[in-house]
């Protein structure tokens, strides 16, 4: 385990202090984030920041601190989480929280999502207070626990019981976004202003049970068979979001033909789906963007070997546009797959339907100045962060957390994945990007 001496100034060496995070084995569950709380609290505290540590369980804990502004301006929220996924059953080339720096990368579970982004929070944090500089507004950086098991813990457990904490912010950075973005022989930088909405549900499909042996037609087996049919072979409704507009406008006008033109028909439903098919393996980055998608993800069905089920239940990873609601999910469903599956919603954790742009452009200007030859565009999230919770309380989460990626690096497929690491130049961009942000803060 890392050890937490007197490190004055290691906020100007990012990619250290991302191997000093990525060395806890935070994996959750368990998660256990305690003791890399810990470390972060020392590095703080030993710089000369006051520190708030709040847990629902002491395992888990949230560290809030604040350094103190001119007043000018709103105080700007830092949030992450440094709980990660699990490495089990993938295959790396380097172990997976052993944090070794090969090849210009520091490889390790974490270094994308989002260890790399807490270390650059924190350096960029510890340099402000380092140089002494005033501020415009106060800063709040809070480090979070759960956020890949959902939050409850974490953000969740903060927003509900503890929101005095965040009086008077508007604006957040957070995870997912700022990451450089290939796309069409153009270079992006994505920054995220609102993500899909979480809507899980049950679908239960009835049917005649009976002994194995004896044949059956038409049970829940057949039901089942049929639902997993529909949604493989059919999307939802499409639906074109203001944000996704604005997203493949900014990136249709500088993207050459004839891509560039083609882009434009995804907002069309009529040529959306040739649209689609044109982006050929690109293409993932778009398609859930433009509907409510429906993944099934468990089956729970049968006991026996020799006993025909007479029901069938799945688990459903439903997210939904913003703006959207629960019930347009199970309207769509129904028009898909029938009325014979029983849909239950069983979580909808409701996001923002419109975002505030109000800082919007001041990140942009920070990313064109460190990337003249590179275009920032909105981007709408397929996935959840622990922004929607913050959200609650009316502050706007940009995921900006910025990496000049090299082109043939995959942000998309690297995160969550086996040998997940990070370029060391992408944790000194991302790190003077979050510094800027913090000193150009505004009213």
């Amino acid at each position: 385990m890392p050890t937490s001496p007197a490190q004055t100034t290691i906020y100007q060496r990012p990619a250290e202090l991302l191997q000093q995070l990525i060395r806890f084995n935070t994996t959750n569950p368990p998660g256990n984030e305690l003791a890399c709380v810990t470390y972060i609290n020392t590095l703080l505290t030993e710089a000369g920041f006051q520190t708030t540590i709040l847990a629902s369980e002491p395992a888990r804990p949230n560290l809030i601190t604040r350094l103190r502004g001119s007043g000018n301006a709103p105080p700007l929220l830092l949030q992450g989480h440094v709980d990660v996924v699990t490495t089990e059953k993938q295959s790396w080339q380097q172990p997976p929280f052993a944090a070794n720096e090969t090849d210009g990368y520091i490889w390790g579970r974490g270094a994308l999502d989002m260890k790399g982004a807490v270390a650059m929070m924190i350096a960029a944090l510890l340099r402000a207070k380092a140089e002494d500089i005033l501020l415009p507004g106060d800063v709040v950086l809070t480090v979070l626990s759960d956020e890949e098991a959902g939050g409850t813990l974490g953000a969740q457990f903060l927003v509900d019981r503890h929101p005095e904490l965040f009086k008077d912010i508007r604006y957040a950075l957070g995870e997912f976004g700022g990451f450089s973005l290939h796309f069409g022989g153009k270079k992006f930088y994505p920054i995220q202003v609102l993500e899909k909405q979480i809507c899980w549900l049950k679908a239960t499909v009835r049917g005649p049970g009976g002994h194995g042996s004896i044949p059956m037609r038409g049970g829940a087996a057949a039901k089942l068979g049929y639902m997993l049919q529909e949604l493989d072979k059919h999307r939802l409704p499409l639906h074109s979001t203001p944000i996704l507009q604005q997203m493949v406008e900014n990136m249709a006008a500088v993207i050459p033909a004839p891509l560039g033109p083609q882009m434009l028909q995804l907002l069309n439903p009529a040529q959306a789906q040739l649209a689609l098919n044109a982006l050929g393996t690109q293409k993932s980055l778009i398609e859930p963007l433009l509907y409510n998608t429906a993944n099934v993800t468990i089956i729970h069905g049968g006991s026996k070997i020799n006993v025909i089920p007479s029901e069938i239940v799945c688990e459903i990873d439903g997210r939904l546009l913003p703006g959207f609601s629960p019930r347009d999910m199970i309207d769509e469903l129904q028009q898909l797959i029938g009325t014979d599956v029983e849909l239950e919603v069983v979580r909808y954790d409701q996001g923002q339907a419109k975002p505030n742009m109000g800082f919007y452009e001041t990140l942009v200007t920070i990313l064109h100045e460190a990337d003249p030859d590179s275009t920032p565009i909105p981007l709408l999230t397929p996935a959840v962060t622990d922004g929607r919770f913050f959200s609650r309380l009316g502050i706007q989460t940009y995921g900006f957390t910025p990496m000049n990626l090299p082109p043939d690096f995959n942000f998309l497929q690297t995160v969550h994945a086996a040998d997940e690491r990070i370029p060391v130049e992408a944790m000194e961009f991302g790190t003077h990007a979050i510094y800027e942000a913090l000193r150009r803060n505004k009213a």
